[in-house]
């Protein structure tokens, strides 16, 4: 299921870094992480679902690049987003 509407403005009102900022490194980590997030979710009820099953892989693998992209460019926007999401590193 994708995100709804306001969930996906509420998300990136909240990371954005200026007025009309939708697409970056923050913003998009935030929002694969509700999509993980849902998925994750999804899981505990649908345990025998493998085709969402490699599309949450794929989308850790993303976020995962995201993450290993920022942490190279800026050290300290890396480590507020992290804290922010509640991720491990």
């Amino acid at each position: 299921m994708a995100l709804l509407p306001q969930r996906k403005a509420e998300i990136i009102q909240r990371f954005r870094q200026h007025e009309k900022d939708t697409g970056s490194p923050e913003v998009q980590v935030a929002l694969l992480t509700e999509r993980i997030q849902y998925l994750t979710e999804h899981f505990k009820s649908h345990p025998k679902d493998f085709h969402s099953r490699r599309g949450l892989l794929q989308l850790v693998s993303q976020r995962r690049g995201l993450l290993d992209y920022l942490r190279r460019k800026d050290i300290e926007r890396y480590r507020k987003l992290i804290a922010a999401l509640g991720l491990r590193k």
